[in-house]
């Protein structure tokens, strides 16, 4: 195994980067079409030779090439071959193709837990109040773990979207512990993580997760395994991208063991259009940023920004890479001066190339190179032409990719999305149950709202009932008392009448009274 890896031929002689400061970082920049991509995949394919895996995000589609044979190489190949003197070995790197969509490669998964509420706020562009709320549902979720309860596990969006409801539902109490958290913050929340679902974010966040492992191995001969990123669709969803490859540094950062300097990087990420990763990053990313490139190198992991200029990167971050392939840079306004002069400033001064000038003036497929040598010194920059790859340059016919995805090691392990309880199952069944509960004693009420309405008719038909007899026995009273009377009323005049009739009868006739004895 050779130390060191060929780059290119410069007219100081051939210019290499020592694999034991691989993991120093390293940067390739230079503006569009000026061979960057073709430069990474010089790099990659060579650590791959050398027994090291690599993961490169595939912003185009290009890299993609890397998977076949270089057979017939392309002319311009050839002449440059033949120009600085190399021989070209037409060969496949030995690939895996991933995409977090699953589209064009083993799908990749992470979990809400694993991705953490500071790169889940950049995704989602959240304000300090959107952010605080989101540190609050990571808090609970994480107490309710240590108890053992399922409702803990955040894996996927519909679990952040639970513990954001539960929040909302018990602020008041929640409010007391953790502080105030409105109904318009989570409102807003809910309304991103929408959005975020709407882009096809709900496929990245799951199960079966990444499994670092997975990313750092060899093929069978001992070559390391390329690892190649479908980024063609992640990319327009910027902070979604650059916040997938900065929880996957942080990731390594977290579970490798130190080694420091080893002979050879456990693994070489490249890093493609990095200045999405800075632009419009919160401070306390940046800091996160920083301390990954600063630590990650005694892990063994080196890191290679890609870039169009090296004023994408912050100076906190581009002060630790010592490797450096500069393509050229175009100076058309003077923010593109202030580029080219600071890019020029970075390197080793070589008394024989003028950086500035020659800055502007290299070709497709040249650069000023400068890496670290052996005692970990940069080399003075050198104007370089980058050799080509014995690897296809350009896409991959897309059956040759489907092919080797489908028979690929890693399709049956995650090509099929797990999912187990969690906070949305936990969190629903106990809404439902409270909503059950809730529903049951509203019916129960209602049930004894009509038994009492239904008792209380009853009575009055009872009360009814029991004064119509006394109302007629009265009445049948009255009518007897009357007809009483009347008949003893009627035989009296009766009586009278017949007195006085017999009377006058006397009177008139002249006949005596006859008296009783």
């Amino acid at each position: 195994m050779t130390d060191a890896i060929l780059i290119g031929v410069s007219p100081e002689g051939p210019q290499a980067l020592t694999l034991k400061r691989a993991n120093r970082h390293g940067l390739i920049a230079g503006a569009t079409g000026t061979g960057k991509t073709v430069t990474l995949q010089v790099l990659a394919e060579a650590f791959a030779d050398a027994g090291v895996p690599v993961f490169a995000a595939d912003i185009k589609g290009d890299l993609s090439g890397v998977a076949a044979a270089g057979d017939p190489a392309p002319k311009w190949a050839l002449a440059r071959a033949e120009e600085i003197g190399v021989t070209l070995d037409p060969k496949a790197a030995p690939v895996v193709f991933w995409d977090v969509y699953g589209d064009l490669g083993h799908p990749v998964r992470t979990t809400i837990t694993e991705m953490g509420p500071v790169l889940l706020g950049h995704i989602l562009e959240a304000t300090d109040a959107q952010e605080g709320a989101l540190t609050i549902a990571f808090k609970i979720a994480d107490e309710w773990l240590k108890e053992g309860k399922a409702e803990g596990l955040l894996l996927d969006l519909k679990d952040l979207r639970s513990i954001l409801t539960y929040i909302a539902e018990n602020a008041d109490d929640i409010g007391k512990t953790y502080g105030l958290v409105t109904p318009q913050t989570i409102s807003a929340l809910q309304r991103k993580l929408l959005q975020l679902e709407m882009d096809g974010a709900e496929r990245f966040f799951g199960e079966k997760a990444l499994e670092l492992e997975d990313l750092m191995t060899l093929d069978p001969s001992g070559r390391g395994v390329i690892n190649v990123l479908a980024a063609e669709k992640l990319v327009q969803s910027p902070r979604l991208y650059s916040a997938f490859l900065l929880w996957l540094l942080s990731e390594l950062w977290e579970s490798l063991p130190e080694v420091g300097d080893p002979d050879k990087p456990k693994l070489v990420f490249f890093f493609d259009e990095a200045h999405l990763l800075f632009r419009d990053a919160s401070k306390e990313l940046l800091n996160r940023v920083e301390q990954v490139a600063r630590l990650i190198r005694s892990k063994g992991v080196g890191i290679y920004f890609v870039t169009q200029s090296p004023s994408d990167v912050p100076d906190t971050v581009l002060a630790q890479l010592g490797n450096r392939v500069q393509h050229a840079l175009r100076a058309y306004t003077p923010s593109d001066q202030k580029a080219v002069k600071a890019a020029a400033q970075s390197f080793r001064a070589n008394p024989g190339v003028d950086v500035a000038k020659e800055i502007q003036e290299l070709g497709v497929g040249e650069a000023l190179v400068s890496t670290l040598d052996a005692k970990g010194a940069p080399t003075p920059v050198a104007r370089t032409k980058v050799r080509p790859p014995n690897s296809q340059v350009g896409a991959l016919l897309l059956a040759a990719r489907q092919e080797i995805v489908a028979q690929g090691r890693f399709e049956k392990t995650y090509r099929q999305a797990i999912d187990r309880v969690s906070a949305y199952e936990v969190l629903s069944k106990r809404a439902g149950d409270a909503a059950a509960a809730a529903a049951e004693e509203k019916e129960r009420e209602a049930r004894d709202k009509e038994r009492a309405a239904q008792e209380k008719e009853r009575e009055r038909e009872r009360s009814r009932g029991s004064s119509a007899p006394q109302t007629r026995r009265r009445s049948s009273s009255s009518s007897s008392a009357a007809k009483t009377a009347e008949r003893v009323g009627g035989r009296v005049a009766s009586n009278v009448l017949s007195t006085i009739g017999r009377e006058l009868v006397r009177g008139i006739f002249g006949t005596p009274r006859r008296r009783r004895r």
